[in-house]
């Protein structure tokens, strides 16, 4: 997958202090939260195409992700080469092939995007049923209703009444904690890789679905009600779910989304349409 030339200052990733990894050319710059390079190195005498990440949010939990990709053993997860387990301050993961669905998809996501809406759900429900040794997930802003003041802020003081109803806490499963379009790549209609696992542990099975439904800025799929059962069909595969959960707390990160949408006055629209219809 083709990635940006450099975009901002960044570590000297020449510097870390790798112990099996031996990096020998960046390739690339991911754009994410915390510094990723794409690079070609060796690793145990081999040449290795491979992701090198770098803490640089305070959230970011590295750590957490290698301890957890150790567990899981099927291909569509990335194999650790090295990197700082116990501060968690740097990792290095082997690179998997394929591509993001804005990507494969382009302008025509409404005519071709079925088989991949089904088996992006079915790929969540085969997380939620794996048992590894992990810890409850760490709380954020997005797990709690908006407050009376943001709702103020944006208007949508009308939907006081709907968040004080909140669902009772829903079956606690292993989550992703960040499963959306960005972190999941495809080959042949199939994921093939399932990227960032740095906020994952044990959670609210219906959160981490909707976490994944609900629309991110500049996304062009999963924006009808059509697309998102699609979705919960393929989830349906394998686990059930409590759908008025899913949509509560969609409305929940919709509002929080909607606090920091700026200017995009196109992606606003969408969130109101969606908080309207509730």
């Amino acid at each position: 997958m083709p990635h940006p030339e450099r975009w901002r200052d960044s570590c000297d990733p020449f510097a870390l202090p790798y112990r099996i990894f031996q990096p020998m050319e960046i390739l690339g710059y991911p754009h994410a939260g915390n510094d990723v390079f794409r690079a070609r190195g060796c690793y145990l005498g081999a040449p290795v195409t491979a992701y090198i990440k770098v803490a640089r949010q305070r959230s970011a939990d590295l750590g957490n992700e290698m301890r957890l990709l150790r567990q899981l053993n099927a291909p569509c997860f990335p194999t650790v080469l090295d990197g700082d387990e116990e501060r968690g301050s740097f990792s290095v993961t082997a690179e998997l092939p394929g591509n993001r669905l804005s990507v494969i998809l382009g302008e025509h996501h409404a005519s071709t995007a079925l088989p991949y809406r089904e088996a992006y759900g079915e790929a969540l429900a085969m997380i939620h049923r794996m048992r590894p040794v992990a810890a409850p997930q760490k709380e954020r802003r997005f797990h709690h209703p908006p407050s009376e003041e943001q709702l103020v802020a944006l208007g949508l003081t009308r939907l006081a009444t709907f968040f004080a109803n909140r669902p009772r806490g829903g079956r606690t499963v292993f989550c992703h904690g960040d499963f959306h379009y960005a972190n999941v790549l495809w080959t042949a209609q199939r994921p093939s890789a399932i990227l960032d696992f740095e906020l994952a542990g044990w959670g609210d099975r219906d959160f981490d679905i909707a976490w994944a439904l609900f629309l991110r800025p500049g996304q062009q799929f999963l924006k009808t009600r059509e697309e998102m059962e699609h979705f919960l069909d393929g989830y349906r595969r394998l686990e059930a779910c409590d759908e008025r959960a899913v949509r509560f707390y969609m409305a929940q990160c919709y509002v929080h989304f909607l606090a920091f949408a700026g200017s995009d006055h196109e992606y606003a629209d969408d969130v109101r349409g969606y908080l309207s219809a509730l």
